[in-house]
């Protein structure tokens, strides 16, 4: 028979795997509201942030309110940052499929590689680190990747399982869940690297509009 502290747990398992899904269809309307170049980059910070914030800070609150914020605080930005991972990725993807010669088919394999190891971490940086500008914030993305690389792999694998075993055995989930899973890892991720970066309490004093606390911002990744 379980007890209290029993249903506790399994009612915030089940509180965080609503959340997860919640935030992944607010992530897919921003998406499609935006045409998908112009609102993938302000969906996927929106929804950077809120984990961040969730899980490094114990903030929860209303996904919808905060999430439409979230989107519009560093729309311009986000956008270009995705622009630039798009046309990366094309460019890349074209030289794989096109090139005849496989040496330069294995770097531009390799180079995949890279940018989707930046593309996950990027969004995490943008919303909680202080580097200003977009060549730090991706060469930011890549150092945590790199440096974190067996939890990247780690993640990257179970990601990978899950989405295959939605795939074959339960679609509906895999659309209620497909990004909110990736994100959700990478979130555990940089959980523990940017706590280890900051020198402040998780906690900064300072406030936004809605009266939550801010997370101190890691600054021992921003270049000098």
């Amino acid at each position: 028979m379980f007890s209290f502290e029993g249903f506790v747990r399994i009612n915030t398992f089940l509180t965080g795997v609503y959340r997860v899904a919640f935030l992944n269809l607010l992530w897919l309307t921003t998406t499609l509201l935006g045409l998908g170049v112009l609102g993938v980059g302000p969906a996927s910070y929106a929804l950077a942030k809120y984990l961040d914030r969730w899980l490094r800070a114990g903030e929860t609150p209303p996904p919808a309110r905060v999430f439409w914020r979230y989107a519009r605080e560093r729309a311009g930005r986000s956008m270009v940052v995705s622009w630039i991972l798009l046309a990366a990725g094309g460019v890349i993807v074209t030289n794989v499929f096109l090139v005849e010669s496989w040496y330069v088919q294995v770097l531009n394999v390799g180079a995949l590689v890279v940018l989707a190891i930046t593309a996950a971490y990027v969004y995490p940086v943008l919303a909680a680190t202080d580097l200003a500008t977009i060549p730090r914030q991706l060469g930011g993305a890549l150092m945590i990747g790199l440096g974190s690389l067996h939890w990247t792999i780690l993640g990257a694998t179970v990601v990978g399982a899950t989405w295959w075993v939605l795939w074959q055995f339960a679609l509906p989930l895999l659309v209620l869940f497909g990004m909110g899973i990736p994100a959700y890892a990478v979130a555990l991720v940089t959980r523990a690297v940017f706590r280890g970066l900051t020198a402040e309490p998780a906690i900064d004093p300072a406030t936004d509009t809605d009266g939550e606390a801010e997370p101190a911002r890691p600054r021992a990744v921003a270049s000098r």
